[in-house]
């Protein structure tokens, strides 16, 4: 198997660690390879867009999702640290409002699978951080949404000592209470 499966508290949310061959020279290892993916984790999935940012230290994305047309993410880290952030928001699901958060870094080569229906979010706690993620549906600015990073009844455990620096529509976010839910336990 060219990488390991961990799964997480939340039940579809997954760590993927790949098997990394490295020497003198550097390293190697397949980031994503549709064939094993679909034996480690049981899932058929299509990605149709890759996207990329990089943000400074301090930098807080998110918690982003898509109310119609939701998102799975496969997402990595290839400069840099941060930590990954996901909030479950299926309304049927047994784990509805509870998070998860991953050290995800260029030095470690994790990779988390974010299910559709999660808001996802990470803050950058090196210098800079390069952000790869694959999504299994088009990016659509209309069916957006933004949970706030700091709810109290979400509770997440950022592992930050400074304010963040957010967007607009991230500071704007919503309480989990008056956000847009997921009804069932998988959005289509």
């Amino acid at each position: 198997m060219p990488f390991t499966t961990t799964p997480t508290a939340i039940a579809d949310v997954l760590i993927l660690e790949p098997r990394v061959f490295g020497d003198a020279r550097g390293f190697f290892y397949e980031s994503f390879n549709a064939r094993d993916f679909a034996q480690a984790t049981g899932l058929a999935v299509s990605f149709v867009q890759d996207n990329h940012s990089k943000s400074s230290r301090g930098v807080l994305r998110g918690l982003h999702y898509q109310i119609q047309h939701p998102q799975g993410k496969l997402v990595r880290v290839v400069q840099g640290e941060v930590f990954d952030v996901v909030v479950d928001l299926r309304r049927g699901s047994g784990t509805f409002g509870q998070w998860v958060g991953v050290h995800l870094s260029a030095e470690n080569h994790r990779q988390l699978w974010v299910p559709p229906g999660l808001a996802h979010g990470f803050v950058v706690l090196s210098e800079c951080a390069e952000f790869l993620y694959k999504t299994t549906d088009y990016w659509y600015p209309e069916h957006e949404r933004s949970l706030l990073w700091n709810d109290p009844a979400v509770g997440i455990d950022w592992p930050i000592d400074f304010a963040p620096l957010l967007a607009a529509k991230d500071q704007a976010g919503k309480l989990l209470r008056d956000a847009d839910w997921f009804e069932g336990e998988h959005p289509a």
